[in-house]
């Protein structure tokens, strides 16, 4: 799945164009004490403004009802009122975000182009091009592969960030100093078509474009061509089709004895839980939640007696299917918990799934792809229909490298050291 230019649905749904809120300035705190970080401050973006546009309105708002109605409660019959309407605008932006079925599960589209390199022909650098986002789970595999592998020179990539009317932006071109410095990866210019926005890079086709932009996305720059913006076939291709070039060729996140493995976890796994979060926090009814939360929780029951006694999905062996599955629980406590109502139970309070995370957290490589408050920022204040406020939380203690980084002892279950492997 990919994540789309026009909301933070992540996945292949992704965000509906210009629909939903604006990221704030990176001058802003708010009042729940969330602060920017360092690595987040300083970003010029075109048409950034001083204040957020939802907290303007807001302002304006409760302007108006202070003028109204003092201190106190509106009358009920404008409360029953405002209800009725949000609730017809809150169906109508749901359905464009996130397509739904007869009973409100939501169902997820299809990635468009599923294209593959030519079988035989010979890598030259820099003919295929890498888009990503830091914030989109979908996006995350993709770069953790291509950073596990080494492929800078072979595949270069760009990073897109959310821009202020829920687009996926390139930056205006001044470094994130602070970002950079601590090792993460940031929002960059188009290296490949030097477009602003992921849309225009899409449009560069030869024959144009007027579909989502989502990312991962997989370009053909000999061709001008989307080749694949579908991430389980664009970590496939990272992991097998430039070795020639890959500083860390010997890498095989997916070995043919265990391709049956890895296929029947990925199955498990993007059902009920990489798309199972999507459809607990985009239900649009109490059945269709009560089902995905029902099918999510059975599943991490499952993993987290699988992992008591093998250190990976597939055994001593790091693949493909563990990578889908980290960038979920990477994401669990701070964002799918609390605003996608994943709420019955918190990753850390599976000691076997938690201590897997911080494993996968502290392979080589692999922190450095990970950015926490990109993630609250781009959950929180861009998918307005689930956060009408834009007020972003604090990143909790789970979430924060300090524990991910913590001893986890699972090296006891392998037989195989991951430096060995990696």
């Amino acid at each position: 799945m990919a994540t789309s230019a026009t909301a933070l649905a992540c996945g292949s749904s992704g965000f509906r164009s210009g629909l939903f809120g604006c990221p704030c300035s990176g001058r802003l705190s708010n009042a729940a004490g969330f602060r920017w970080p360092e690595s987040t401050r300083g970003i010029e973006r075109k048409g950034q403004l001083s204040t957020c546009r939802a907290e303007q309105q807001q302002d304006w708002v409760k302007q108006v009802g202070k003028a109204l109605w003092g201190r106190g409660l509106p009358p009920g019959a404008l409360v029953d009122v405002a209800r009725q309407l949000w609730g017809t605008g809150w169906q109508v932006m749901m359905g464009q975000l996130a397509p739904s079925g007869e009973k409100g599960a939501y169902d997820r589209p299809q990635s468009q182009f599923r294209g593959r390199p030519v079988p035989g022909a010979p890598v030259i650098p820099g003919n295929f091009h890498l888009y990503v986002a830091t914030t989109c789970p979908w996006a995350h595999r993709a770069l953790i592969v291509h950073t596990l592998k080494g492929l800078d020179e072979a595949v270069p990539l760009s990073v897109v960030v959310p821009g202020l009317n829920g687009l996926w932006e390139f930056s205006s071109g001044r470094a994130n100093a602070a970002g950079a410095a601590a090792g993460k990866f940031v929002g960059t210019k188009d290296r490949a078509n030097g477009q602003s926005r992921l849309m225009d890079a899409y449009k560069m086709r030869k024959e144009g474009y007027s579909g989502r932009a989502t990312v991962p996305m997989l370009w053909d720059q000999g061709s001008m061509e989307v080749l694949n913006n579908e991430s389980a076939d664009i970590i496939e291709i990272l992991n097998s089709d430039f070795n020639e070039l890959a500083k860390n060729p010997g890498l095989d996140l997916a070995p043919s004895l265990l391709k049956a493995e890895i296929d029947r976890w990925n199955s498990l796994i993007y059902h009920d839980v990489n798309n199972g979060v999507y459809r607990c926090g985009f239900a649009q009814g109490q059945e269709a939640y009560e089902a995905a939360v029902e099918g999510l929780f059975k599943t991490l029951n499952m993993l987290e007696e699988h992992l008591a006694a093998s250190r990976y999905l597939c055994g001593d062996s790091l693949t493909l299917a563990d990578i889908r599955l980290f960038t979920t629980l990477y994401r669990f406590d701070s964002v799918y918990s609390i605003l996608f109502k994943c709420s019955k139970q918190k990753l850390f309070e599976f000691p076997n799934l938690y201590g897997y995370l911080r494993d996968i957290y502290q392979i080589p490589g692999v922190e450095s792809t990970c950015d926490m408050p990109a993630i609250m920022d781009g959950y929180y204040r861009i998918l307005f229909p689930l956060n009408p406020g834009s007020i972003c939380p604090v990143i909790p203690k789970s979430s924060e490298s300090p524990a991910l980084t913590q001893p986890h002892g699972r090296e006891k279950l392998s037989k195989v050291a991951v430096g060995a492997i990696l």
